[in-house]
């Protein structure tokens, strides 16, 4: 049954939608300054070695329109009163507030106080996406459905892409603040900050189930970070091959996660669970 507490989230989920929806009109230039453009110019896609190409921002239309999706998701009278929208309903109105926010503090060249903002929408959406995985596991009724695209899907895109965007938005925070060593030796930290992006890809996979949106979103904007790098200025090869190499290790071990022996062994194990 739906209780009050219920209502007053569907009202606060609702009302941090329309404030992320503010939000991303100034990120878009259409209030106030292009993200690329603002602080600066220190988050454009040749600012740093680890910055993604332009076309790589493409996917936040997916997952605003997904985060719509949600919010009318939320209020239908099968799901007011749901495990998973119970689970997850403050989490990702957290979620959009700090989306907005972001936009918010970058309009004004904060960028340390931007590192903030992010690295805490990434905790919350790991959170959100832990919860969708062990506190309020989907029922199976079938490999796609409703619910998993709108659900499962934006949040497991969100929260791939929040996540190299992080490390993205550190790097360009460190590079404005003066941290620039120069060749040979930038590339390797670049490199090495790839490297970490790999290995924290194989850590969600593990955590979360092998959840393919999440290593599409991670694989997505790794890709774009090797197209830009071999396209485009600041132009760097070795940082280019390392961040294909990344997407590619992110996508396979999502991919074994989910459908290697484990998984198999898994699967074959809770029928025979659910006859006991």
């Amino acid at each position: 049954m739906t209780s009050t507490t219920d209502r007053i989230r569907q009202v606060v989920v609702t009302a941090s939608a329309v404030f992320m929806i503010i939000g991303s009109l100034f990120g878009i230039g259409v209030i106030g300054t292009r993200v690329e453009e603002s602080a600066g110019g220190s988050l454009s896609a040749t600012a740093t070695l680890v910055a993604p190409a332009v076309s790589a921002f493409s996917i936040w239309s997916v997952i605003y329109m997904g985060l719509i999706a949600y919010v009318v998701w939320q209020w239908l009278p099968a799901n007011a009163a749901t495990p998973r929208a119970r689970a997850i309903g403050w989490l990702a109105a957290w979620s959009m507030v700090l989306n907005a926010s972001w936009l918010l503090v970058t309009q004004v060249g904060q960028l340390w106080l931007s590192v903030v903002v992010i690295v805490a929408l990434a905790l919350v959406l790991g959170t959100l996406v832990r919860r969708l995985t062990v506190i309020a596991p989907r029922s199976s009724r079938g490999w796609i459905d409703a619910e998993r695209v709108v659900v499962d899907g934006t949040f497991g895109l969100y929260l791939g892409w929040v996540s190299v965007a992080t490390i993205a938005n550190i790097t360009a925070t460190l590079v404005a603040a003066g941290v620039d060593p120069g060749r040979p030796a930038s590339e390797f930290f670049a490199v090495a900050v790839l490297v970490v992006a790999a290995v924290l890809g194989v850590i969600l996979a593990r955590t979360l189930g092998g959840r393919l949106a999440v290593a599409a979103a991670m694989a997505w904007g790794l890709s774009w970070i090797a197209v830009g790098r071999i396209t485009d200025a600041p132009e760097s090869l070795p940082t280019g091959i390392a961040a294909a190499v990344a997407a590619v290790v992110v996508v396979g071990a999502a991919l074994a996660v989910r459908f290697g022996p484990e998984a198999l062994g898994a699967s074959r194990r809770r029928p025979a669970a659910a006859r006991g």
